[in-house]
């Protein structure tokens, strides 16, 4: 597996870590949406936290990331389900840098505010969310896991470019901290993240995503799932058909009298869909019935 995650407890299992390669992942995004550097660094680690959350519920349940800042990026928004991840940015064309040339996502991002709606086949979907603190997306979720989900946690996220401002490297964890942790785990804990290199770098250099784990934990941990992630867009003609009957017979008819066809991009794959002027004549068909 090229792009996959582990999961695993340490700290006398109070402590919960997943890791993450993602770099294909973030590489596929780069390529069919022709994503300048910021751009790709933000979306790439926003694909990576929603894998990895995505991989923390069941199964069949679906996970949406919506970043809605005010940053030149605009909007991100992302969706998951069991380490399948699609997502796209409103602006594709950002490459802002800071005077040490490292990407300044937290200037794209902006400032605004992260909501997560978890589909769980209840009632209705269920929505948090919380405030951009730093608009660099790791701090971001630290923040939201503990002030909506109510649990302490860490993220790292990172993207790596080469010389020619192509993905190089990406991945992330997510650490979270259970009922009945010690106070001398946490301290541990926060000691060893203050002097971790960036998990792009680790990437990079080699490590696998148990090499990740085993930094952080110093080798004491127990490994309990090894998961692939990968980039999977769920669009389909027959979707975007469906779509188009939302719309109703007088739209359909002024669409093929204007143009005498559709055309629909997919947001999250960029895939075209063309309707011909007979698709369009076989829709309003239906639309009268």
């Amino acid at each position: 597996m090229d792009n996959y995650l582990q999961k695993a407890y340490c700290m006398n299992q109070t402590v919960r870590i997943y890791a993450a390669i993602t770099t294909d992942i973030v590489k596929h995004a780069e390529e069919i949406f022709n994503l300048w550097p910021t751009s790709c660094s933000a979306l790439g680690r926003t694909l990576t936290m929603a894998a990895i959350m995505s991989c923390t519920y069941k199964n069949d349940d679906y996970l949406t990331i919506k970043i809605l800042g005010d940053g030149p990026i605009g909007k991100i928004i992302v969706g998951a389900n069991d380490g399948k991840v699609r997502g796209f940015c409103e602006n594709p064309g950002v490459d802002l840098r800071y005077n040490d040339g490292k990407q300044a996502v937290a200037k794209a991002v902006g400032a605004g505010q992260i909501e997560v709606i978890k589909d769980l086949h209840m009632r209705a979907p269920f929505s948090s969310s919380s405030e951009i603190i730093s608009g660099e997306i790791a701090e971001d979720f630290t923040y939201y896991f503990a002030k909506s989900e109510q649990i302490p946690s860490s993220v790292g996220l990172g993207v790596l470019f080469d010389k020619e401002s192509k993905v190089k490297a990406a991945g992330g964890f997510l650490i979270q901290v259970m009922p009945g942790c010690k106070e001398e785990y946490l301290e541990k804990l926060e000691a060893k993240l203050s002097t971790l290199k960036s998990c792009s770098t680790m990437i990079d250099e080699g490590y696998s995503a148990e090499d990740i784990i085993k930094e952080i934990t110093d080798g004491d941990y127990q490994l309990l799932e090894t998961k692939e992630l990968k980039y999977e867009c769920t669009c389909s003609k027959e979707r975007f058909e469906r779509g188009l009957l939302s719309l109703g017979k007088e739209e359909l008819i002024s669409i093929l009298n204007e143009d005498h066809k559709a055309e629909i991009n997919c947001n999250f794959c960029n895939k075209k869909y063309i309707f011909s002027e007979n698709d369009l004549k076989s829709l309003i068909l239906k639309a009268t019935k």
